[in-house]
């Protein structure tokens, strides 16, 4: 592997990094419940991201960090959206939709 890709890893791997770090801390930070869903499914979707482009650069793109992604892509956001109606719900909104 050449220097410039490893440079080009290593960023992606830095820069997912402190998304992650980032979303932690805004789990942690944030006062409510539906304020404290954007860290992990905003900040900590795109850090995972970052890392699993690195991980795709210096493996060369295997299978399994093509479908580490796709699945991390399509359950974030369901997953964000069943607790947010189920804290709706659970508040006593009857405008659940």
């Amino acid at each position: 592997m050449t220097d410039l890709l490893e440079i080009i890893a290593s960023a992606f791997i830095v820069i997912g990094g402190l998304f992650a770090l980032l979303g932690s801390l805004g789990l942690f930070r944030f006062p409510d419940l539906l304020t404290r869903l954007h860290g992990p499914s905003k900040a900590s979707t795109l850090g995972i991201g970052g890392l699993l482009l690195g991980a795709m650069i210096v493996s060369g793109g295997s299978l399994r960090e093509i479908l580490i992604a796709l699945f991390i892509v399509l359950t974030a956001p369901v997953s964000a959206l069943c607790i947010a109606r189920a804290a709706r719900a659970r508040a006593g909104s009857s405008d659940i939709s």
